[in-house]
């Protein structure tokens, strides 16, 4: 397991944070990001375009005040899954994404999307968390069950076969013990 370590948010910045993120969307282990051959500018656009959508957020996620993580929170009654499925109120949309690393540590990115979730419900007005990670990426599939996500069902998007999985207040508290 990971050491403990001091997880906060900020907001990302498009322009100051863009190289950063950069590296990180368009290295190969971050393919289910689908950005591979992004330049440094289509990533700055992609996340201006955030940046002034009221239905999405992007966040750095940093360990001990560095950036270590990156994290979109988004209105799934708006974005990504419109149509798709019958949002509820309450519902958020997440994406998260741990920068490859010459160094794994083990249990880290567990701590990372604990963290996220933490963060995502400690909004009150959060009710639960949906996602639609790509069918393929197993690893995220296990990383989802794991904080307390259960899968409903396989959804077609213009880009992948994505997995909706939900996760309420209640399976998080029960998968991890931890309270928001």
């Amino acid at each position: 397991m990971t050491t403990p370590h001091t997880f906060t948010f900020r907001p990302l910045d498009p322009l100051s944070d863009g190289r950063l993120v950069h590296s990180w969307v368009t290295h190969p282990k971050a393919a289910f990001w689908m950005m591979q051959d992004a330049r440094l500018e289509d990533v700055e656009r992609a996340y201006m375009e955030i940046a002034a959508d009221e239905h999405h957020d992007a966040f750095l996620g940093l360990r001990d005040g560095v950036p270590a993580f990156l994290m979109e929170r988004y209105d799934p009654a708006h974005r990504e899954l419109v149509g798709l499925y019958e949002a509820r109120p309450g519902d958020v949309g997440m994406h998260f994404l741990t920068p490859a690393t010459d160094r794994p540590e083990h249990g880290f990115t567990r701590a990372v999307i604990t963290a996220v979730m933490a963060y995502l419900f400690a909004d009150p007005a959060v009710r639960r968390v949906v996602v639609e990670p790509d069918v393929a990426n197993t690893a995220v599939h296990a990383l989802n069950e794991a904080v307390g996500f259960v899968p409903e069902r396989e959804v077609r998007k213009p880009e992948k076969r994505a997995l909706l999985s939900f996760c309420t207040r209640e399976q998080f508290l029960a998968a991890t013990g931890v309270s928001a």
